[in-house]
C-alpha cells in the first residue's frame, strides 16, 4: 500500500504551498523561504476534510440592502491611535500590531483596553506570553481599570474561541498570535501553519461576533511580522510600532488599512506610567535645535493630513580616502546621492571629494520628496559654512534638471510653520499664491536649486 505524505512545503513570505522544496518561490520570487509543515488531513473523496457543503441556504443581497447601523466606529480613548485607524475602532475588524520587542505594543493595547472598558464596554485581554500577575504589575503602572476588563491566559485556540463566544466582548486583544496553537495542526506554535490557522479563526470570530480584535505580532530582524506574509493579507489593518526602544518617542504607522488612510502616523512618548500622546510632533522634533549653526535647516513633511516639521542636519567635509563616504540617517541614501549629483551638475558645487553625512534629528524617518529642498540647502550650508536663519523653513521636490517642483498642501505646511514662530518660508514658485502671502510670513518662491541657494542666506 502506497505511503501517503502528510507534509508539504510552504513559503514563509506569501504562503505558497508546494509538494517539494524549492529554492525560489514561484509566486513571490523570494529565495530560501520554504519550510516543511504538516498538511490538513484529506477526506475520503480526496478533497480537504470538511469540504462538503454546510447545508445553509445562501442568498446574495444587493448593495442598497446592506445594513450599516452596527458598523459605527467607537473611540479607543487615544486620539493618536484613532487617527491612524481612520477615525476609531470598527466592530468586526481584525487589526495586526507589529513592532520590535519592548517597543510598547502590549502597553499601548492595555491602555486601549483601559479606555474602552471605562466607557462601559466589555473587553477581553488574552495573553499567551504573560501570567495574570505580570499583567497586573503592568496595569498598576498605567492606572485604575474598570471591572469591564476581563483577563485570560491561554494559548489553545479552541478554548479561546469558546470564551469569545460565551463572553461576546466588544473588543479583544490577542498577545501574541505566534503563541497560539490548534491541536488540529500538528506543528509547533509560531509555525506557518499555526499562525495561518490562528489568524483565520480570529478573522471568522471578528466577522461573525462583531468583535474588534487586536493581534500582537512579533517581527523578524528585517522588521516585518514573523510568519507567512499571508498573515498581513488576511487582516483588515496592519500597524507598525517604530522607534528606538531606548528613546522616549514611538511612532505608530499604518501600512494597510481597509477602513482609512495609510498615510497617517501617531506619535507617542514613553513614560513611566505608559505611553503618552504627542499632540504637536513638530514642536517635539525641533526641541534642542542649535542656533546659528551651519548645515542645519528646518523642512516640512506631510504625513497624511498632518504637517510635521523636522530638522535636517548635514555635515560635509573633505575626505581622507580616495572614495568619499556618504551616510544618511532618517532619509533615503539613494535619494541623497541623487541630490548631491544634481548639486554638482546643476549648481557647480564640487562634492566628489567630500564626505557627506545627513541626519534627520529626532530619529524619525521621512521619505516624502518635499524634504529634497531641505537636504539640498543643508548640504550647501555645511559645504559653504553659511548658517541658515533660525526662523526659516523650506520644502519642495528637486528634479534631475535642478528645478524645484510643486508639492501638495502648501497652505497647511505654511500654517504649521507660522504657529511655531517661523517667519520665512522657501518653497516652489508654482505653489506661491496670494492667499499664501497673507499668512503673515515672508514667502520666497524659487524655481531652481541655484535660485534657492542664492536666497537661502538672505535676511
Amino acid at each position: 500500500m502506497a505511503k501517503t505524505k502528510n507534509s508539504a512545503f510552504f513559503c514563509q513570505e506569501c504562503g505558497y504551498e508546494s509538494a517539494k522544496w524549492m529554492g525560489q518561490c514561484p509566486a513571490c520570487k523570494a529565495w530560501n523561504t520554504f519550510v516543511e509543515e504538516p498538511t490538513a488531513p484529506k477526506s475520503a473523496s480526496g478533497g480537504p476534510a470538511g469540504g462538503k457543503p454546510s447545508g445553509k441556504v445562501l442568498k446574495p443581497v444587493t448593495l442598497s440592502k446592506v445594513e450599516m447601523a452596527g458598523r459605527q466606529r467607537f473611540s479607543s480613548g487615544i486620539g493618536e491611535l484613532d487617527r491612524v485607524l481612520g477615525g476609531g475602532m470598527i466592530p468586526g475588524s481584525l487589526v495586526l500590531v507589529g513592532g520590535d520587542p519592548g517597543i510598547g505594543k502590549s502597553t499601548l493595547l492595555l491602555q486601549v483596553c483601559r479606555n474602552v472598558a471605562a466607557d462601559g464596554k466589555k473587553v477581553l485581554y488574552i495573553s499567551g506570553e504573560e501570567s495574570l500577575q505580570q499583567i497586573k504589575i503592568r496595569a498598576q503602572r498605567i492606572g485604575e481599570f474598570s471591572e469591564s476588563l476581563l483577563l485570560l491566559c491561554e494559548t489553545n485556540l479552541d478554548d479561546i474561541a469558546e470564551v469569545l463566544k460565551q463572553e461576546k466582548p466588544e473588543a479583544a486583544v490577542i498577545d501574541s498570535v505566534q503563541t497560539m496553537y490548534s491541536e488540529a495542526v500538528a506543528s509547533a506554535p509560531g509555525s506557518v501553519s499555526q499562525v495561518r490557522q490562528a489568524t483565520n479563526l480570529f478573522l471568522q470570530l471578528a466577522k461573525t461576533l462583531d468583535i474588534t480584535i487586536f493581534l500582537v505580532g512579533h517581527v523578524t530582524k528585517e522588521g516585518v511580522v514573523a510568519g507567512p506574509r499571508v498573515l498581513e493579507h488576511m487582516v483588515d489593518t496592519v500597524l507598525y510600532f517604530e522607534g528606538d526602544r531606548y528613546a522616549a518617542y514611538r511612532i505608530l504607522r499604518s501600512v494597510k488599512n481597509r477602513f482609512g488612510s495609510t498615510n497617517e502616523i501617531g506619535v507617542f512618548e514613553m513614560r513611566k506610567d505608559g505611553l503618552a500622546q504627542v499632540p504637536n510632533p513638530s514642536e517635539y522634533m525641533l526641541n534642542g535645535k542649535p542656533e546659528g549653526a551651519s548645515g542645519s535647516v528646518v523642512a516640512c513633511s506631510m504625513e497624511g493630513t498632518r504637517p510635521i516639521l523636522v530638522e535636517i542636519q548635514a555635515l560635509v567635509c573633505k575626505t581622507g580616502f580616495g572614495l568619499p563616504r556618504r551616510t544618511a540617517a532618517g532619509a533615503d541614501l539613494n535619494r541623497v546621492n541623487l541630490l548631491m549629483a544634481v548639486l554638482e551638475k546643476r549648481a557647480g558645487i564640487n562634492l566628489s571629494s567630500c564626505d557627506a553625512y545627513i541626519n534627520i534629528a529626532g530619529g524619525i524617518r521621512m521619505n516624502e520628496p518635499a524634504i529634497d529642498l531641505g537636504i539640498v540647502l543643508a548640504i550647501v550650508s555645511s559645504y559653504k559654512e553659511i548658517p541658515i536663519h533660525d526662523k526659516t523653513i523650506c520644502f519642495g521636490e528637486v528634479g534631475l534638471s535642478g528645478e524645484v517642483r510643486a508639492v501638495s498642501m502648501p497652505m497647511q505646511r505654511v500654517q504649521e510653520a507660522r504657529k511655531l514662530g517661523f517667519e520665512r518660508c522657501i518653497l516652489p514658485k508654482v505653489c506661491v499664491t496670494e492667499h499664501l502671502k497673507s499668512e503673515g510670513m515672508e514667502i520666497v518662491g524659487v524655481s531652481s536649486v541655484r535660485e534657492a541657494i542664492a536666497r537661502m542666506g538672505a535676511n
